[in-house]
């Protein structure tokens, strides 16, 4: 069986930081006190020496591409780059080619994952206005939730029938994900635009084009659908201060029948920022105003906000060097968010417990995920190490995204992570990849 012993760490768990040893035996961990000693001759050693370790990150949003788009990202490539990055769990989105929209395509990417996941690894069923029947047969047990487009996106899966969305909503008791934007308010935005710029539309209105008031008509409308539904919904990706007014921080998450997710481009990013970086940081929902991160930042730290994500999205660099218009929304990000959440530790804007909270434990919550996303006995071992004096900086060299771009290049982070643990299984240690493909499937207590 394989033995680990991981010694003088800095763990982080549960809104706590205290020194000690942690013993993981096979795929689990078996101890956690301030000192043990060598169980066995074949026991290996690591020394955190002093080093913080946290649970791996759950990134409950990414779109790895497999099947496809295997150009732009596959599961093996994207989950390498994950587990890279601390993230030793994910969720990923059914806009993949074909969709994800029926219970034997769902199976299919499942099978994928199964021979080439780096990190554990569960799959949203896709929600169309057609396929009701189909989500209804979703296995609560082993699929991580329904996933709903309330606005287009990249793929074709925009739910816009009002009478099957409220029948989804008031049929399943499965965890309904959204992207919220109106489809109404872009469109006519768009329209003005392009009759003030013609094909040359820039990239720096993107944020108006995508603006929010097409964030919030949508989301409060879904927040409405759920309340009257009683629907336990999530929202993905929340981009503006005015949608911060739908969330509560007055009830504990488990009690929450309505969550929030941010994503770390939109704590990072504001509009400031296009003309600089261009289509690199064109996500759809866009990047908006300071006064929107700002309350983003606010809305975390007071657990308005339940969860920062990746919608780690990858296009090729052709693809995102086209125009504004033609050049496609996303980007990767799986590689860098834990350590970018760190930097936001080290500029002051956020504790250590708290990144290990939104990053961890409240994705495990949120989704009822078996045995994962805490640092306790009888728990699977998914375990990062954090250097937090190890300064490096993002360049096209070390990045391990099929896709070889990331909007994040040439930005200096003072923590790296130093392993990556997947089911009690060292797969990163240093800069190396070990090639072990240690994911499991995740299963859900519910």
């Amino acid at each position: 069986m394989n033995t680990v012993l991981i010694k003088n760490a800095k763990i982080v768990n549960e809104g706590r930081i205290f020194e000690g040893d942690v013993l993981i035996e096979g795929e689990f961990i078996k101890e956690i006190a301030e000192s043990i000693s060598h169980k066995s001759s074949n026991c290996k050693v690591i020394d955190a020496e002093g080093n913080y370790l946290i649970p791996g990150a759950i990134d409950d949003q990414v779109h790895f591409r497999e099947p496809g788009l295997t150009h732009k990202g596959d599961i093996a490539s994207e989950s390498r780059a994950a587990v890279a990055g601390g993230i030793t769990s994910f969720i990923e989105q059914p806009n993949t080619v074909p969709n994800a929209v029926t219970q034997e395509l769902l199976e299919d990417k499942y099978q994928i994952a199964a021979n080439n996941s780096y990190a554990n690894y569960s799959f949203m069923m896709g929600g169309t206005n057609t396929n009701l029947e189909e989500l209804l047969k979703t296995n609560p047990k082993n699929v991580a939730g329904i996933k709903l487009f309330l606005g287009s996106s990249t793929g074709n899966m925009l739910v816009d029938d009002e009478e099957t969305l409220e029948k989804i909503f008031s049929s399943t008791k499965m965890l309904i994900a959204v992207h919220c934007e109106d489809e109404g308010t872009i469109k006519a935005n768009m329209a003005r635009y392009k009759e003030e710029y013609g094909d040359d539309v820039p990239v720096t209105v993107h944020h108006l084009i995508r603006s929010e008031e097409a964030c919030y008509l949508s989301s409060s409308k879904a927040v409405e659908l759920a309340k009257k539904t009683g629907a336990r919904l999530h929202i993905f990706h929340l981009s503006t201060a005015k949608e911060m007014e739908l969330f509560t921080n007055k009830i504990p998450l488990e009690e929450k029948q309505i969550t929030a997710e941010v994503c770390i481009h939109h704590l990072l990013f504001t509009n400031e920022d296009y003309a600089k970086k261009g289509n690199f940081i064109k996500w759809n929902p866009a990047v908006k105003t300071e006064k929107d991160r700002d309350a983003l930042w606010k809305a975390l730290l007071d657990d308005r906000i339940d969860v920062i994500a990746t919608d780690h999205a990858p296009h090729t660099l052709e693809e995102k060097s086209a125009s504004y218009l033609n050049a496609p929304s996303g980007g990767p990000l799986v590689q860098h968010a834990v350590v970018a959440m760190f930097e936001a530790y080290h500029q002051g804007k956020i504790s250590i417990e708290k990144i290990v909270e939104k990053m961890a434990h409240n994705p495990a919550k949120i989704f009822k995920i078996e045995k994962r996303g805490f640092i306790k006995e009888g728990y699977y071992a998914d375990l990062a190490i954090v250097n937090t004096a190890k300064p490096w900086s993002v360049q096209k060299e070390n990045l391990l995204y099929k896709c070889g771009w990331s909007p994040l290049e040439g930005t200096n982070f003072k923590s790296r992570i130093s392993y990556t643990f997947v089911n009690g299984q060292m797969v990163y240690q240093n800069g190396t990849i070990k090639e072990i493909r240690a994911g499991k499937r995740l299963l859900f207590d519910r």
